[in-house]
């Protein structure tokens, strides 16, 4: 019979009963009776698994079958989940929202979170959960720190370790410790990566250089099983960022969050943090100037919010989670420009992000209880308040351009303050069947997503029309109507899961070039923005199949199909068909294995600047990409990874890239992904 799932924690109406001991800390009562399938369009990794050296969170998801991202060039992978990106996926970095810097985000969250330094990544594709904030419509990602309470004959333990990747020249240190008592502890976490240009497998080299640092430092009081109070300083340093899919580099990307949070045996969590970033391009001090004048983008961007929940179990076994979160925003960017003899640009060119603030308070509740013991039933509900505005939009930058001017010309608005009130939801029900705890799932689901800081307010002038780019203060919020319909099954040697879902848009954000298209004044080829309808859908399979005692595979498969309805063309960005096969043999403290991935053509593009938005850089060919990996445990607590990456050495590149940031030059490049690379690392527990 399939076990009665309960919740018990803030992530409990997603996630399986098959939690860590020390993770069940808000109802003693329970008494879990199995292990549950895990669900389809759920995964969950940790990072000390992982295989090679992710240049940062992002490449480490792309991984995961049904994920893919963008690349501009070596750090800073932008995830992509079921067709959507950016601020239609909610990422939490323990817990924090953490916005970037860079208006054509050269630092997405995914930049400020080396993997390593987290204990577990779970990803919920779609619209499952309305616990982490609104919006959501493509997923949520949860990078999560989870420090176990020590005992008292364990009073520290830790992890420390390096790796190296050749092609790159990639150098990665990492530590890990923690000591204390039952009564508290200090933890301590430091990253060091230090990589080089890498070179395709055409042996072109590919700007693609950084250097990144990070230490973390968390202290904990835990007076018993059941009671947590946290306190955690995090700082990430990121210099001299070259991008190859870019006409700028970033000498400087600076992060500094802070965490505070709270839980007790009554069912009660708390968190708050604050996020600050600090981020700097430019078009010469990293590269040679090719512009005719030199260009200078500093931008910040804080964040703060919290988050406050309460678990309640009935008597008839179902339970609820209540709370109330809150975020604020805060971007500002400016660029400045200057002849190539200046020595730093002082001109004031463009007031890319006027001040922009972006509040969001919401009110959630989701339940779960069972039906019949062998079928579940779960719901959710919230509501958030937005509002927005932009401070500095009647200010002045080069020839008395103001962003309100800007706006003005290309929609008819000026920057007022936006107020927005908006309702999401969905509904699941679980029916089991059989004699395996085999099961099916349905899905309803509304999410609706507000307009960012970019999409609804950037400024960025030029001279020639077709470099600008220009937000839209009258955007209406996206709304997302989406069915799922799954199955998962399991038997003594196999398990597979599947699902197939359906999302219709109401007022999809659309980046897009002015045609003159209703509601735009222009028809000059500057990036813009306007609401369309779409309709998205596609599948997901995963098969596990474990051959004998030695050899096991994997295989999956992920589709989507992204279409702009109100202009009948494909939406830019969308990544073709692609799979995964698996082959893996492990005995003992022995690991071997291979990884093909597949990707096939992508002929659905938007890659005409005269009738589209050209995002799309072209139709991409098939490609695949065959991977080698093994570990041996040397002694009981030293542990030797090594293997090879695109072990043919091919020359490809993904579908999806991200638009140039080059003002002079706004075409965007697909960027090749590195050739054949040998990688080993090395850890150490204690």
């Amino acid at each position: 019979m399939k076990p009665k799932l309960l919740t018990l924690s803030l992530v409990s109406a997603i996630t399986p009963i098959t939690l860590l001991a020390e993770d069940v800390t808000t109802l003693p009562t329970i008494t879990v009776e199995g292990e549950r399938l895990p669900e389809p369009g759920i995964s969950r990794e940790k990072p000390e698994d992982m295989v090679g050296t992710p240049a940062d969170a992002g490449d480490f998801l792309r991984d995961i079958p049904g994920v893919s991202g963008t690349r501009m060039g070596g750090h800073g992978i932008d995830p992509i989940i079921r067709g959507q990106s950016q601020t239609q996926l909610n990422i939490l970095l323990d817990g924090a929202y953490v916005h970037g810097g860079c208006p054509n985000r050269m630092d997405p969250p995914t930049a400020y979170s080396p993997v390593e330094t987290y204990d577990s990544v779970t990803v919920i594709k779609g619209s499952q959960t309305v616990i982490y904030g609104g919006g959501g419509s493509g997923g949520t990602v949860l990078f999560e720190r989870k420090t176990p309470r020590l005992t008292e004959d364990k009073f520290i333990r830790g992890q420390v370790g390096g790796g190296y990747t050749t092609n790159s020249g990639t150098k990665e240190l990492f530590g890990d410790v923690t000591a204390g008592s039952t009564q508290g502890f200090a933890r301590g976490i430091i990253e060091y990566r230090d990589a080089d240009n890498y070179e395709d497998g055409s042996g072109n080299e590919t700007r693609s250089a950084h250097t990144s640092q990070t230490g973390n430092l968390i202290l904990g009081y835990t007076p018993n099983d059941k009671t947590r109070l946290e306190l955690g300083l995090e700082a990430n340093r990121t210099e001299d960022v070259l991008y190859s899919g870019a006409g700028m580099d970033s000498p400087q990307a600076d992060n500094d969050t802070i965490r505070l949070k709270y839980e007790n045996q009554w069912g009660t969590k708390a968190d708050v943090y604050y996020s600050d970033v600090e981020h700097v391009m430019d078009n010469y001090s990293l590269r040679s100037l090719t512009a005719p004048m030199k260009m200078r983008v500093p931008s910040k961007s804080k964040t703060q919010g919290g988050r406050i929940s309460h678990n309640l179990l009935m008597d008839n076994e179902m339970e609820w989670t209540m709370g109330f979160d809150y975020q604020h925003n805060n971007r500002d960017a400016n660029r400045f420009a200057g002849p190539p003899n200046m020595p730093t640009p002082t001109m004031l060119q463009s007031i890319m992000w006027p001040d922009v603030d972006l509040t969001q308070i919401g009110m959630f509740g989701e339940m779960q209880m069972p039906v019949r013991d062998i079928h579940i039933l779960k719901m959710g509900l919230r509501y958030d308040r937005v509002t927005s505005e932009a401070n500095r939009a009647g200010q002045a930058a080069m020839g008395g351009m103001t962003p309100n001017l800007l706006y003005q010309r290309y929609y008819g608005k000026t920057a007022d303050a936006i107020d927005e009130n908006n309702i999401g939801g969905f509904i699941r029900y679980e029916h089991g069947f059989g004699e395996h705890e085999d099961f099916l799932f349905g899905s309803l689901s509304r999410s609706v997503r507000t307009a960012d800081a970019t999409e609804r307010f950037l400024a960025a002038n030029n001279t020639n029309a077709m470099m600008r780019w220009i937000g839209n203060p009258d955007l209406a919020p996206e709304q997302h109507h989406q069915m799922e319909l799954g199955l998962a099954m399991q038997r003594h040697q196999w398990n597979m899961g599947a699902s197939l879902y359906y999302n219709h848009v109401t007022d999809y954000i659309l980046r897009d070039r002015a045609h003159a298209q209703g509601g735009i004044l222009q028809n000059d080829n500057a990036t813009i923005y306007r609401n369309v309808d779409a309709r998205l859908y596609g599948f997901e399979w995963e098969t596990k199949v474990r051959w004998d005692n030695n050899f096991s595979s994997r295989f999956s498969l992920d589709y989507v199909h992204a279409t702009n309805t109100t202009d009948d063309r494909p939406i830019a960005q969308t990544p073709p068909l692609t799979g995964t096969l698996n082959l893996e043999y492990q005995q003992a403290a022995f690991r071997l294995g291979g990884n093909l991935f597949l990707s096939a053509q992508q002929t659905r593009v938007d890659d005409d600047i005269r009738t589209g938005s050209g995002l799309d850089v072209r139709q991409t060919p098939i490609f695949s990409v065959l991977d080698f990996y093994s570990s041996i445990v040397l002694k009981k607590h030293t542990t030797l990874k090594f293997g090879i990456n695109n072990v043919l050495d091919r020359t490809y590149a993904y579908h999806v890239n991200r638009a140039n940031s080059d003002p002079f030059n706004p075409e965007p490049v697909l960027v090749n992904e590195p050739g054949q690379a040998y990688w080993v690392n090395l850890a150490v527990t204690f």
